[in-house]
């Protein structure tokens, strides 16, 4: 499954939660937190049930919702409707009638919050993938026990959030919050759980956020936060390999299976000799391109 982009959608206008899966975003996310004043949460949460209980809501998108930190079980109350809830019980035998793929967790800090939002889905009825978002020190440096809670299958890094919570100043070098970017996207490697970059906040500069998620995509990360529709189709490009990356993937993969059929241990490709990392990153750039829809081999 592709998490090249994932786009964040106010939870209280349904007109954009709707539109959201016709951008191209490998993710949608439908926001019950920032995006929503506090005393529209409930007006927020009746729509997002709305828009996930209808018939015709079935995009080939993965759909998720960002539960408020304050009070998640009420957040998924509001989605499954009061009378599932109360029916599914402790037992979570009932099937609730939304398509919800993923639960995203703000300002997580340990582990417990995930398996404590993992429980309050199975109370309902739920089984969704949980992505943590680490946008706090805390958050940070617990990121490794973070990543691997047995519900998280994503982390995601927040520099905003962070850097507010340690009073560093924003630049558009980011070094700021280079230590903390790498620290994620190494926890999320150790853990096998993907990793999304932050969001690049300059809506309207096009070069600037390619540049920066193709810094991100060189660090490690799987794809990128999005705020506005027209930041998902270059965030989508930059994570998804080109034609010459493939190319040499697949002739790399290629030569190490020929190697393999005659119990060669060395082998080389285009005059390079090829050692097992080159062979990781090759997989990698073909895993990513099947995950694009690509037929790399």
């Amino acid at each position: 499954m592709a998490r090249r982009s994932l786009l964040f959608s106010p939870g209280d206008r349904p007109e954009l939660m709707r539109k959201a899966p016709g951008t191209g975003a490998d993710v949608v996310c439908f926001d019950l937190e920032d995006a929503v004043a506090p005393g529209r949460k409930d007006e927020a949460r009746a729509a997002v049930r709305r828009v996930l209980a209808a018939p015709d809501f079935d995009p080939d998108a993965e759909v998720c919702v960002r539960l408020t930190a304050s009070d998640p079980g009420a957040d998924l109350d509001a989605l499954v409707g009061a009378e599932i809830a109360d029916e599914a019980g402790s037992d979570g035998d009932a099937e609730p009638a939304i398509r919800l793929d993923a639960v995203m967790l703000p300002k997580v800090e340990g582990a417990d919050r995930v398996a404590d939002a993992a429980a309050l889905c199975a109370d309902r009825g739920l089984d969704p993938a949980v992505f943590a978002l680490v946008e706090t020190a805390g958050g940070v440096l617990a990121a490794e026990a973070i990543a691997d809670a047995a519900a998280t299958e994503a982390l995601l890094f927040g520099a905003e959030d962070l850097a507010a919570d340690l009073g560093a100043t924003r630049t558009d070098e980011g070094t700021e919050v280079l230590y903390a970017r790498e620290h994620v996207v190494l926890a999320a490697g150790a853990a096998d759980v993907d990793a999304l970059d932050t969001v690049y906040t300059a809506f309207s500069d096009t070069e600037g956020l390619r540049e920066e998620a193709a810094f991100a995509r060189t660090l490690g990360y799987d794809g990128k936060l999005a705020i506005h529709p027209s930041q998902v189709d270059p965030i989508n490009e930059a994570f998804t390999p080109d034609p010459d990356e493939i190319e040499w993937a697949s002739r790399v993969l290629d030569a190490r299976d020929e190697a393999d059929r005659e119990d060669r241990g060395v082998f080389s490709v285009d005059g390079e000799m090829i050692d097992a990392p080159l062979v990781a990153r090759a997989e990698r750039i073909v895993e990513r391109a099947a995950a694009a829809g690509i037929d790399a081999r």
